[in-house]
């Protein structure tokens, strides 16, 4: 099964380690209720550093582009909860792309992940695309795996909200997001450090630089999944 509608909200950070315990309460049983609320949410994940780093991966899985300007949505990120105002100055170095997406098969959510940011180079960007689809289709299938998905991040036009002005002001974005997950961690520190590492894609026509980080799930949710009487 591929990801849960056509676009995601892709997200990265970093978390100092203090904050970790209350970050992750505050997740698991506030943010992520709320977020499930909204219409158009479908499935969030979020994932901690494989490497004993302080990174963090969160992606929701949407369905449709148009849910990321929607009213419910804008009005979640300008009327933070008093305990979201709290948390939102602790989410430090920001990436947030919000993308439509572009091909995704097998699973969203397994044991472990691994995550690619990367941008077209000089040469056509319908070639690059091209080859990725179809690497996607490939990676969802191989040994180790059970999915691969292609993501492009889209500025909605909207204004800056409360939330991310609490974060201290504009996010990063990643313009190309591949996310790839599995169940044998060593398959995918090889992919990242062979099919997924930035001198093979900039051999299929990406920008050098690209930027890849491997991830284990800590918690994943559904609508369904959280409880009627959560914020």
């Amino acid at each position: 099964m591929a990801l849960l509608g056509k676009a995601a909200l892709a997200m990265w950070w970093d978390l100092a380690p203090e904050m970790k315990a209350d970050f992750e309460h505050w997740h698991s049983h506030e943010h992520f209720p709320e977020r499930m609320g909204i219409p158009g949410f479908r499935r969030g994940s979020r994932w901690r550093s494989a490497t004993g780093g302080d990174g963090i991966f969160v992606m929701y899985e949407l369905e449709a582009y148009e849910t990321l300007s929607s009213s419910p949505y804008l009005a979640r990120l300008n009327a933070p909860t008093p305990w979201s105002t709290k948390m939102m100055p602790h989410h430090r170095n920001m990436v947030r792309s919000q993308c439509v997406v572009l091909e995704s098969s097998g699973g969203g959510v397994a044991a472990n992940g691994v995550t690619v940011r990367l941008s077209p180079g000089e040469r056509d960007g319908d070639d690059l695309r091209a080859s990725l689809k179809s690497l996607v289709g490939d990676l969802a299938m191989k040994p180790g795996l059970v999915g691969a998905h292609l993501l492009e991040h889209r500025t909605p036009d909207i204004r800056a909200t409360v939330e991310q002005k609490l974060r201290g002001g504009a996010d990063q974005a990643a313009q190309w997001v591949l996310v790839a997950c599995g169940y044998d961690a060593r398959t995918l520190d090889a992919l990242s450090k062979n099919e997924l590492c930035a001198d093979s894609l900039a051999e299929r026509g990406a920008a050098a630089g690209a930027v890849s980080a491997m991830y284990e799930l800590a918690h994943s949710a559904t609508p369904g999944d959280v409880s009627k009487g959560s914020v």
